[in-house]
């Protein structure tokens, strides 16, 4: 079926939801998602929305606790934009009713999470905000957008000069092909490229997929955040416990209860989700579990009924004071390569949230930033299409040449098992090089007929290439940087400060600033 619109969202978590909200006063929107518009990681969000809210606090604070974080490896526009603009966006959100956890005198509560120099930590409902946030912004929808459920968009339409046009999609019924002025990529991250993860079990990066095929710059692929607390039982991760859990008393302790992070940072517990994430692979690696101690936490039940009912269903009982965790791929700081508007590379086609890498998570995301990123930035790029936007003329299609119908791919598990074992906390250039053989090269992904394939089959695809980037891209970084961690390679380089590891069309290249137009020539490296 073709359909013609303005603008088409592939993707339907909070930054979908936030842009189509506001994007629907001007234009006709569609939104396609590959499954149920709450499944995602939006809607399993615990923590909460960093943004400063009292007079305890300022931006500046806020700006320095991302900056720390994240190793300084930033934009620092756009960190100051999401900051700044974020707390316009969060005051806008209040008064539009969004329902926000308070104090008995009518004050919000407001939290404390790690690497958080004060407590800014907005939640909605305990531990379940991103359930609130996403349930909140779809009922704000208007019936000029319209909604999408399970189809899968598997490849974008450029036209003859390079400009987006639309999108390929399927879903159980056939094709749809959408033409629009614009599209905006919004999928999230590629978690679940990992076998441990609190991502849902579908999160491949197929919107990076999906832009990479189409030519997009791609950037900070290396920078994988692993959040240090998922619920793990008999081998396998249930969900996640989120960081608030420290930061209202509760602490990491080893099998014997020795506390963990004791001596490790000055912040012990709440230090930065790289240190954390670290320790407790170390204790793992060392053959002794690891768990949260609560016991210092009051009507624990009553703040955190999200972890709690987790804990229940998988027979862990929160009266025991110890919960079992393990670390696990949790936020993708890199991404298409955007701005805070949502403009890439390619003319017409957006990227926002968490798909998107704008430079203001750096080298590891502080706590609480994701969600404030979606709504923040959703705003500014819907607000800037309604002053700028321009319908499309030239909807004439550029046909690529797709020469095969055929290519070899892994099982979902081998490819989640082997990016664990060699892409994971923890990694050197003998597992990376094992890695990448055990890939596809570039050309066969570009040479591939997507519309040959079934759907199962495109989304394993879009696997193994958020795969292939993760690994090509931490097997050139020389350093260890926030989140990521060389074995060879443990500190931080100077060579390497404000450096980006940078794809787009098939070349893998250094750069030195994440929007520089001009290639650094001695650092290009062809992947095909």
């Amino acid at each position: 079926m073709k359909i013609d619109t303005d603008i088409v969202i592939i993707g339907s978590g909070i930054a979908a939801l936030q842009a189509a909200r506001v994007l629907s006063q001007k234009f006709d929107v569609h939104i396609v998602t590959k499954a149920n518009i709450t499944n995602g990681s939006s809607y399993k969000a615990q923590g909460g929305i960093a943004a400063v809210t009292s007079t305890d606090d300022n931006t500046s604070l806020h700006i320095q606790d991302t900056l720390d974080a994240g190793e300084h490896h930033h934009s620092y526009e756009n960190v100051e934009a999401l900051v700044e603009k974020g707390q316009d966006a969060i005051t806008h959100l209040i008064h539009d009713q969004f329902s926000i956890d308070r104090k008995e005198d009518g004050t919000i509560s407001l939290g404390l999470e790690g690497a958080h120099s004060k407590p800014r930590i907005i939640h909605s409902g305990g531990d379940a905000t991103g359930k609130a946030l996403v349930n909140h912004l779809i009922e704000k929808l208007p019936k000029n957008v319209r909604i999408h459920e399970y189809e899968l968009a598997y490849e974008l339409l450029l036209n003859t000069i390079g400009e987006c046009i639309g999108v390929k999609t399927k879903n159980e019924s056939g094709e749809n092909v959408y033409f629009a002025s614009y599209v905006i990529l919004a999928t999230g991250g590629a978690g679940a490229i990992y076998s441990c993860t609190s991502n849902c079990s579908d999160s491949y990066g197929d919107g990076i997929a999906l832009a990479f095929l189409a030519g997009a710059k791609i950037a900070d692929m290396e920078f994988i955040q692993f959040h240090p607390s998922l619920l793990y039982i008999d081998g396998k991760s249930k969900g996640l416990v989120s960081e608030a859990v420290r930061g209202a008393g509760g602490y990491f302790v080893d099998e014997n209860g020795r506390k963990i992070m004791e001596g490790v940072h000055p912040l012990g517990d709440l230090a930065p989700r790289h240190i954390t994430a670290y320790e407790t692979y170390k204790e793992r690696a060392k053959g002794n579990e690891v768990y949260i101690d609560i016991s210092k936490i009051r009507d624990f039940a009553k703040k955190f009924p999200t972890i709690t009912k987790l804990c229940e269903e998988n027979g862990i009982s929160i009266s025991d004071n110890c919960i079992p965790v393990a670390p696990g791929s949790h936020f993708l700081m890199g991404g298409v390569v955007a701005d805070r508007y949502g403009h890439t590379s390619i003319p017409r086609l957006l990227a926002v949230g968490e798909v998107a890498c704008t430079g203001v998570h750096g080298a590891n995301r502080l706590a609480s930033n994701s969600l404030l990123e979606g709504i923040t930035f959703g705003k500014l790029m819907a607000e800037n299409l309604l002053k700028y936007g321009k319908k499309q003329k030239n909807f004439q299609q550029f046909q690529a040449r797709k020469t095969t119908n055929y290519i070899e791919l892994l099982p979902t598990h081998k490819i989640q098992n082997e990016m664990l074992a060699h892409a994971g906390i923890l990694r050197d250039s003998e597992g990376l090089n094992r890695l990448i053989n055990l890939l596809p090269s570039f050309e066969e992904y570009f040479s591939i007929n997507l519309s040959s394939l079934s759907r199962e089959k495109i989304e394993r695809l879009f696997m193994h290439i958020s795969a292939s980037l993760v690994a090509n891209a931490a097997l050139t970084r020389n350093e260890s940087r926030g989140a990521h961690i060389r074995k060879e390679y443990p500190n931080k380089e100077d060579n390497w400060q404000n450096k980006w590891v940078v794809f787009e069309n098939g070349k893998l290249n250094v750069k030195d600033e994440l929007y520089e137009q001009n290639q650094i020539a001695i650092d290009v490296k062809a992947v095909f």
